[in-house]
């Protein structure tokens, strides 16, 4: 029976080599996606930088896009820097769009006094512009243009 079961978990494991074997061989075809070897030199093309000003924005609602970086803005779940600037209490003296009355109604639809939790993390829906390339086509219009 001893010799059954090693002569079984042999012969498994003897399949299973060849099968990794087999799929080591076919992914050495694999394409990079960095355009050099994985152990070349990649070379990243220049960091695009902020445009002046504002964006329009393309429909209604559409979450205005941020006119600077936020590379060293901490946003977790005790910190948002954003509103150092941005919070109605702030705003008027340092010369920042306030947020909208929406970002301080809760689920419920009642008026808070703080930035309500589910709009806690700015950069879920407004991103930095930048003057970079499209990554992929696009053929949208906004609405006004039809």
């Amino acid at each position: 029976m001893k010799l059954l079961a090693i002569l079984g978990v042999s012969a498994f494991a003897s399949t299973v080599a060849l099968v990794g074997l087999s799929v080591a061989q076919q992914a050495a075809n694999v394409q990079t996606l960095r355009n050099t070897n994985i152990d070349g030199l990649n070379i990243v093309d220049d960091v695009y930088q902020q445009q002046e000003g504002r964006e329009a924005r393309n429909y209604r609602q559409q979450p205005p896009i941020v006119p600077h970086s936020l590379d060293q803005y901490q946003i977790d779940l005790r910190t948002n820097q954003c509103l150092t600037c941005h919070d109605w209490s702030n705003a008027g003296d340092r010369g920042a769009p306030t947020l909208s009355m929406s970002h301080y109604l809760d689920r419920d639809g009642t008026q808070l006094d703080t930035v309500a939790g589910t709009r806690w993390f700015c950069n879920q829906c407004h991103v930095p512009q930048a003057d970079a390339p499209a990554l992929v086509g696009n053929t949208f219009q906004p609405s006004s243009s039809r």
